[in-house]
């Protein structure tokens, strides 16, 4: 169980790996949120796109940008 109360049920629209990191997009409902994560823990957990997973968001790693 995580600590994080912030988590979003949603599909993997695409993956795309890098040298070192991997760009996660993922859609849970109109909204898309992207997340890089290493290219080691895509490779771990498998994604790929139609992949139902969560995205979790701590509040301590939120920015915001105007």
């Amino acid at each position: 169980m995580l600590s994080a109360r912030n988590q979003f049920k949603g599909i993997v629209k695409s993956v795309t790996l890098g040298g070192v990191m991997a760009e996660v997009v993922i859609t849970v409902g109109p909204l898309e949120f992207v997340s890089a994560i290493t290219r080691t823990s895509a490779e771990s957990l498998e994604l790929k796109a139609g992949d139902e997973v969560r995205a979790v968001v701590k509040s301590t790693e939120v920015l915001i940008d105007k």
